[in-house]
């Protein structure tokens, strides 16, 4: 296959990310691919804005972005037990436009958090927040980095070996759902 077309979903908006850096070293570890990296500053998903004036452009790329790529990976912190809002309102943008582009799209979920779960309640939120869309989601290893402002070197790379294994492992699961 080609270069893989990668588009990864940070449900941070800090510029410091662990969870961008996570989808960064996903896509690293994936090998042969090319990350892009959407923008999720989007307006909150409002009902008399979408009628008065449509989906924002934003959210129109977004879309399209989903749909054109090969794959999708989505990493999210984990706030008050569940998905950031910044996903969350992400996903319901995305499900008012025309047409569906999750679906049956291969889609891998990993977390980068402060606490000790690493995120973890927070993928289980997000999974279920997407089964409506019908993505094929790639299942396990399970990734979720915990105390992950300790986790990554200066240059962005995954410092704790099993999870490198981990998520060297789910790309090459994503890879194989292609």
């Amino acid at each position: 296959m080609a270069q893989v077309k990668l588009l990864g979903l940070s449900g941070a908006l800090r510029k410091g990310s662990t969870n961008t850096l996570l989808l960064k070293e996903a896509a690293r570890l994936m090998g042969d691919a090319e990350l892009t990296l959407a923008d999720l500053n989007l307006p909150l998903y409002d009902g008399d804005l979408e009628a008065a004036e449509g989906a924002p452009a934003a959210v129109t790329t977004l879309a399209q972005q989903i749909a054109a790529a090969d794959a999708v990976i989505l990493s999210s912190p984990e706030y008050n037990k569940g998905l950031s809002g910044v996903m969350k309102n992400a996903l319901d943008w995305v499900s008012r436009v025309e047409g569906n582009p999750w679906a049956d799209k291969p889609v891998a979920l990993m977390s980068a958090a402060a606490g000790r779960g690493g995120g973890e309640r927070g993928q289980v939120t997000l999974r279920s927040c997407m089964v409506p869309f019908s993505p094929r989601f790639v299942t396990g290893p399970e990734v979720a980095v915990a105390a992950s402002y300790a986790e990554f070197d200066e240059e962005g790379r995954l410092k704790g070996e099993l999870y490198v294994k981990n998520l060297t492992a789910l790309m090459e699961k994503l890879r194989a759902a292609l």
